[in-house]
């Protein structure tokens, strides 16, 4: 059994899917005050971040687990967008393009403490406008980041991908069995 510390339903399902026995808790912490160095800088900071809240508030009890996910595409960092136009300007920095989905994963027992930064690329053909204005409409792009999901409206674009979707969804969870079952 582990403590997840996210409140993300996609995470919890990774975890469910992979038949983890685990507890989740998400922690009161707050990336949007974090400085926007390099993208893995980010997301590491982001991950440690809330690692820590959750290690104060809960202890190692449980072994905790902790994770943020970015997405990049030519160079921007790109965040959950703040409104539909910053979510279609997000969009339009991902059609026909590459990117690169970032997760930093934080995982400690008492006697194991495990740091991994892992990457999965992805080329997409070109949206397509009226396509993108329909997903705008729906309001599933709040919350998300990069404003999409690649098991979502992005993965009728995918061209090629090159690492794990597990990571894309925001935890590489077969890199993490080996130690989670220690």
């Amino acid at each position: 059994m582990i403590r997840l510390c996210s409140g993300s339903e996609t995470r919890a399902n990774l975890l469910k899917d992979f038949g983890v026995a685990f507890e989740q808790a998400g922690c009161d912490f707050d990336e949007e005050r974090l400085p926007h160095i390099t993208p893995k800088q980010f997301v590491y900071d982001a991950a440690q971040g809330k690692f820590t809240c959750c290690k104060r508030k809960y202890g190692l009890e449980l072994p905790l687990l902790a994770a943020d996910t970015v997405v990049t595409a030519g160079g921007h960092l790109l965040r959950k967008a703040k409104d539909e136009e910053d979510a279609r300007h997000i969009l339009q920095l991902q059609s026909g393009g590459e990117i690169a989905i970032i997760t930093a994963t934080l995982l400690q027992s008492k006697a194991l403490f495990l740091s991994d930064i892992s990457a999965t690329y992805y080329r997409f053909d070109t949206f397509d406008p009226q396509d993108v204005e329909r997903y705008l409409q729906s309001g599933l792009w709040r919350g998300k980041a990069g404003a999409c999901m690649v098991e979502g409206f992005c993965k009728k674009y995918i061209r090629s991908v090159r690492g794990l979707q597990s990571n894309a969804m925001g935890l590489p969870v077969e890199k993490l069995i080996p130690f989670i079952k220690q």
